[in-house]
């Protein structure tokens, strides 16, 4: 009874790192004979016994050659990022700065990640909504430039991509797109289109599904939750054929995103604006002490004259 179930303690702390790794036959078996049967021990020993990218399945096979690969942490990311950019982070951006970081950082050494114009575009549309109101003008590039060779990325490549996607989706009709996203016609994202429908270890991220909605915008969608869903239904699931929750989901949080940025956006207008007040107000005592020092020094330069002049007539 105690080697059944020191076993399934040591089978809990195994499953640990699912997160990480693909399901193994320690997985599989557990999950089919249930984990506190009386061959616990065995599927342990079983379990004990894997090795990366030996699976018999087609995702061991296809990504096999990786194994043993050295890829950078989440911790080497935030530190290579902090030692380019140099100076620190406001203290208002910070959160926003690190989340995209990390998940930037996760997402492109993912071997299953490809990168496209949609989320290229994506990308510099997340980046160019979080640092609009940067205070620093300058640290604006230069954040920007960080976290793109932090993470691996040439910046040039992403934007240039972002540039034409988001200048060929310009005019165009939802159901435009839409086509284009079943993989028919002509278009920057036909080709991702067909790939994402041809792999069937395709990869989805938040930048993806944020590429999408700044398209939507570009073919007038109204920017909001509730009209984006169902156009994101129609573009993931019914053109794409991919599941599209999450992506409603990103893209929920997205517009939360930006409706607090909007709000931090007019409460520093607001605060640059009473401040700009108290400014000219302060200019305005300074100017009036000035003008009745000068009063007084001319009213002072009279009544000295006016005494020199009594002097002399007395004399």
């Amino acid at each position: 009874m105690n080697l059944k179930y020191s076993a399934l303690i040591a089978a809990l702390a195994v499953s640990t790192t699912s997160a990480f790794t693909g399901p193994t036959a320690f997985h599989r078996s557990t999950a089919l004979s249930g984990i506190a049967d009386d061959d616990i021990e065995s599927a342990v020993n079983r379990a004990s016994l894997y090795e990366a990218g030996a699976a018999d399945t087609p995702f061991a096979k296809r990504y096999r050659d990786l194994k043993g690969k050295k890829v950078k942490t989440l911790g080497e990311a935030f530190a290579d990022f902090t030692d380019r950019l140099g100076t620190p982070i406001n203290a208002l951006y910070k959160n926003m700065m690190t989340d995209i970081v990390g998940t930037t950082h996760l997402t492109v050494v993912n071997a299953r990640f490809v990168r496209d114009p949609i989320w290229s575009l994506g990308m510099v549309s997340s980046l160019e909504l979080l640092l609009k109101n940067y205070p620093e003008t300058e640290a604006r590039q230069r954040i920007t430039t960080a976290l793109f060779d932090a993470c691996g990325l040439n910046e040039e490549d992403v934007r240039s991509e972002a540039t034409a996607l988001k200048t060929w989706a310009a005019g165009k009709t939802s159901d435009q797109i839409a086509t284009a996203l079943k993989g028919e016609g002509d278009g920057p994202i036909v080709p991702v289109a067909l790939a994402a429908k041809a792999d069937e270890f395709w990869m989805y991220s938040r930048f993806f599904s944020i590429g999408l909605v700044s398209m939507m915008e570009d073919c007038g969608v109204d920017p909001n939750a509730d009209d984006v869903y169902p156009v994101m239904e129609e573009w993931m699931g019914k053109s794409l054929g991919k599941s599209h929750f999450t992506a409603c989901s990103d893209s929920d949080t997205y517009f939360k995103i930006k409706n607090k940025l909007d709000m931090m956006e007019t409460m520093m207008k607001e605060i640059e604006i009473r401040e700009k007040k108290r400014m000219a107000e302060r200019l305005e005592d300074k100017a009036e002490a000035a003008l009745k020092k000068a009063e007084r020094g001319v009213e002072l330069e009279k009544e000295i004259a006016k005494e020199a002049e009594e002097k002399a007539a007395s004399s």
